[in-house]
């Protein structure tokens, strides 16, 4: 019961730190009122064609207050007592997840595709489609596609440098982004916006904490803070595209607990085609194989993570190989300006390189990033807790973060989302030993 309590008062938790900061800072898009037609018609006559903050927010906080009388009455019963969590846990996090990003799906789908959208999901999607015309989404431009209307805010193309718009010449993202938007371009109507499929892998993250170890009420307590904390809920709704490499990270870990190396390798990879940075989980996992199976455990995750990588990366190499290398790697780590808080933001300020110039981010992340990893792999290999993979793999990624050229605030996710995989493993055998009290069903 006391565990039931506690997971309940974690999804309160949960929901009142997120409806102060939910939904706001959208792009401030100069739209007319959205139609209400189409499947989320209805959605959209309820918040009168506009972003309701108020639409955004109200679901969440009537799910909490079910949730606060649930503690009151919650039964002793195990089955009943359960089920009855489960289902918190999943309503607490669709209310933070869903009515925001189905609002902005269905404001979209009555203004036009460059409203109510973020321009990374919406070259993503543009990108997609060109896979699905059998055009190659890299070495091209994306003027006249729509995606010069996006920056304006109102509607009318920018093409004449007023604002920084260096994604209409380029395509920065590693193939697994485009292959997500081109299952989202085949989709019809609001459905076929990427956000969608976003909001799906962000509710699959309950049913994948599942997989870790412990007390249920601790592994949905995991799932509701991997799937409903802050910056994942706005990366949602807003277009970030994170909720898919997340995922994928977590069912890594995952599985890696459950000796599963080829299936951990195989998701692995669905990460890094998606955002390349997720390769710095491959050493801990790797050291991690070592200590479970020896070489026939990292050969079999090798091979499953390089199979799953090439057969997602080698048809756009192949198909261009100058293109995509320019796109990715060239254009993608160097052309955008500065931005972040970590050091490259630091030494703008003192002076020492401009925010449009050139950054020694190579040399910088030898020096710094590279031998806080080796320290943090061997203490791994020292000290072979499970949770040290994923403890390593948030360590090591706040510190690349921090000396990287551009890095956004939402990108903490990863991090933070391997810190709540490390601590769930971590508490896991205490929990799980802790003495419960007897129930009326172990008497009986």
């Amino acid at each position: 019961m006391s565990r039931g309590w506690a997971l309940l008062g974690l999804l309160l938790g949960i929901v009142l730190l997120n409806v102060p900061w939910l939904g706001v800072d959208a792009w401030g898009f100069q739209a007319p009122p959205a139609d209400a037609d189409g499947l989320l018609g209805p959605l959209v006559r309820l918040a009168s064609g506009r972003w309701d903050l108020g639409l955004v927010r109200a679901p969440a906080l009537l799910i909490a207050v079910l949730v606060a009388v649930l503690a009151a009455v919650l039964p002793r019963r195990d089955r009943l007592r359960r089920a009855l969590l489960i289902l918190a846990t999943v309503a607490v996090v669709a209310s933070l997840l869903v009515p925001a990003t189905l609002l902005q799906l269905g404001l979209r789908a009555g203004t036009a595709p460059w409203f109510h959208v973020n321009d990374a999901s919406y070259q993503v999607e543009l990108a997609g489609q060109r896979i699905l015309d059998g055009q190659d989404p890299y070495g091209t431009t994306y003027l006249g596609t729509g995606l010069e209307r996006f920056y304006s805010l109102d509607g009318t193309p920018v093409t004449d440098g007023r604002i920084e718009t260096v994604a209409l010449g380029h395509l920065a993202y590693f193939p697994g982004l485009p292959v997500l938007g081109a299952v989202s371009a085949a989709l019809p109507g609001p459905l076929g916006d990427v956000r969608l499929l976003m909001l799906l892998c962000a509710l699959a993250l309950v049913p994948a904490a599942l997989l870790l170890p412990g007390a249920l009420e601790l592994r949905l307590a995991a799932g509701a803070l991997l799937a409903a904390n802050p910056l994942l809920v706005r990366s949602t709704w807003f277009g970030i595209l994170d909720a898919s490499v997340v995922l994928a990270l977590v069912l890594a870990f995952a599985l890696a607990l459950r000796g599963r190396w080829g299936w951990a390798g195989a998701v692995l990879g669905l990460a890094l085609v998606q955002k390349q940075y997720a390769f710095v989980a491959i050493p801990f996992l790797a050291v991690a194989a070592w200590q479970a199976g020896g070489r026939t455990a990292v050969l079999r995750c090798g091979a499953w993570l390089a199979g799953v990588t090439a057969a997602v990366t080698l048809p756009f190499l192949l198909w261009s190989p100058l293109a995509f290398i320019d796109d990715t790697i060239v254009f993608g780590t160097s052309a955008y300006r500065i931005v972040g808080y970590g050091l490259s933001g630091v030494l703008v300020d003192l002076n020492v390189v401009a925010r449009d110039g050139s950054y020694p981010f190579a040399a910088i992340a030898l020096a710094t990033w590279l031998p806080i990893t080796l320290l943090l792999l061997r203490r791994q290999l020292r000290d072979p807790q499970p949770w040290q993979a994923a403890f390593g793999f948030a360590l090591s990624f706040l510190v690349l973060a921090w000396v990287a050229r551009y890095f956004q605030t939402s990108g903490f996710v990863y991090p933070l989302v391997a810190l709540i995989v490390a601590a769930a493993i971590a508490l896991a055998p205490t929990l799980q030993s802790a003495p419960t009290p007897p129930t009326e069903e172990a008497h009986r």
